[in-house]
């Protein structure tokens, strides 16, 4: 290691401050925000070397994880991601703490779509969020709906849509993924929407509303409360369900 820096997740303009380092190399202490209530900063270590450099967080476990952003073929680390990946992570930051695993080596997240709203409200992005552990077992995926934030991202952090502990789903293995939320216009109205990856080509939802869409994007009007059951299709006809 070359360099150690610090960052506030929550703050995605803001520039890492040098971290001091003592004669025997150890840096100053950078306050944990694993235990801490609420949710004001999140603390995060930037480490430079060997032409890399690598953002860790402290999830108050024996040693701190990895953060990353992109699609599970591609993902690399925030420090050289575009800006777009800072600005998510400010609204995902605060729920980490979530993502405690017994040994969380890396947590990705990474946008699988954009969907434009109802009523002109905007375009919201949809993401997942997976922690890896080191032995490979407890790993936890989120879905998050960010819809459009009127001011500072880290004041509007993600809302998680669906949360599973077996699910294979935004992983090398199976990088798909397709998730719903009940939604609520400026105006008052209720939507269901829902949102695939790329390669959903049909998504359906049964229950409290009836309905399907061509394409991995839904937008149905709904009613406060309703229960939905969702689930989408690929081109060769297989059934994909949604996170859970």
């Amino acid at each position: 290691m070359s360099g150690a820096s610090a960052r506030d997740l929550l703050e995605p303009e803001a520039e890492p401050r040098e971290m001091r380092r003592d004669a025997h190399g150890v840096t100053e202490a950078l306050p944990s925000p694993a235990g801490a209530g609420g949710c004001r900063s999140w603390q995060a270590m930037e480490l430079a070397g060997d032409g890399a450099r690598r953002l860790v967080a402290d999830l108050g476990e024996i040693v701190p994880a990895r953060l990353t952003w992109g699609p599970p073929p591609s993902r690399g680390d925030v420090p050289g991601a575009p800006e777009e990946a800072r600005t998510a992570w400010a609204r995902t930051a605060c729920l980490l703490p979530t993502m405690r695993s017994n040994g969380v080596r890396e947590v990705s997240t990474w946008r699988y779509t954009h969907q434009w709203l109802p009523e002109g409200n905007g375009m919201a992005a949809w993401l997942c969020t997976r922690a890896e552990t080191w032995r490979g077992t407890g790993v936890r995926v989120l879905a998050q709906f960010q819809p459009p934030s009127p001011g500072p991202a880290a004041a509007s952090p993600g809302v998680v849509v669906a949360r599973s502990e077996l699910s294979p789903a935004c992983g090398p293995r199976d990088p798909r993924v397709l998730a719903g939320v009940l939604w609520r216009s400026r105006t008052g109205r209720w939507y269901v929407l829902a949102a695939g990856s790329a390669d959903i080509t049909s998504v359906r939802v049964s229950g409290g509303v009836t309905g399907s869409a061509p394409g991995s994007h839904l937008a149905l009007p709904a009613h406060q409360g309703v229960r939905v059951r969702l689930n989408g299709r690929l081109a060769d006809g297989t059934r994909i369900p949604a996170l859970r």
